[in-house]
């Protein structure tokens, strides 16, 4: 057995025996499914695990994100028969403050672990980022049943090592989401994704995310995502043409 399906297998014991072996952790374990149909390389029909460590002090986040892509990458896949992605590393430092508004930013790692090769970018890369969340007044009728919030996030990624003959990366991504808690029980979001592909001289495209999601227990959460090009070529860095995300999370 591989490490991927390993760590597949273990995931019933993660959602429940972690919180239990470190009481004073507080964080989150996702699980998501992605179906996708003409994405870039690490834009691919997969499944991914991502974990999340919520820290006092200045590093305020430490995150891994382990994708493990279909061996077949067309739209419907193969979940059964998962390969190993690129690993990345996260560290979230504590959101800086201005009246309503938050600045948090954050500093990530990706690592050419995927087996077989062509699964990953062959690069390791390096990544910045900062979003700001701000309040946002629901327009509809009973905004009292709702907690809305608008989010800008600018990143910037750049590959430093790794295979010669592979593609280098270089872009620079933009998410304008906007996100509603309804009755703290059901969420929406709508997401754009504009990129900037710089190794293609600044050749641009964009995605559109539609999401709603509930949360059906204390601690958990499921979701449902729908996603489409709304521009670009479909080689354009971090794009697809289409997607569907299921995915369920639980914080402890």
């Amino acid at each position: 057995m591989n490490i991927s399906n390993m760590l597949i297998a273990a995931l019933p014991y993660l959602f429940h025996m972690v919180p239990a072996a470190h009481a004073q952790w507080h964080g989150k374990i996702e699980i998501k499914r992605e179906a996708t149909a003409r994405g870039t390389p690490e834009e691919t029909t997969k499944t991914a695990i991502k974990i999340d460590t919520y820290l006092d002090g200045p590093v305020s986040l430490f995150r891994i994100d382990m994708p493990f892509p279909d061996e077949k990458t067309d739209f419907a896949g193969d979940p059964f028969n998962p390969t190993e992605g690129d690993l990345k590393l996260r560290l979230g430092f504590r959101a800086l403050k201005s009246g309503d508004y938050l600045f948090p930013s954050f500093f990530e790692v990706t690592f050419p672990t995927a087996n077989p090769e062509s699964m990953g970018s062959g690069k390791y890369q390096a990544s910045a980022g900062i979003r700001m969340i701000g309040p946002l007044a629901f327009p509809l009728g009973e905004p009292e049943a709702h907690k809305s919030q608008f989010e800008i996030q600018l990143q910037h990624v750049q590959s430093f090592a790794g295979d010669e003959e592979r593609k280098n990366v270089k872009n620079t991504r933009l998410e304008l989401t906007a996100y509603d808690v309804w009755r703290e029980t059901y969420s929406f979001k709508l997401k754009l994704k504009p990129v900037v592909d710089w190794i293609q001289d600044g050749k641009t495209g964009a995605t559109l995310e539609f999401e709603t999601g509930w949360f059906f227990a204390p601690a958990w959460k499921t979701w449902l995502m729908v996603g489409g090009r709304v521009w670009g070529a479909d080689n354009v860095a971090s794009t697809y043409e289409t997607r569907v995300e299921l995915g369920i999370s639980r914080t402890y």
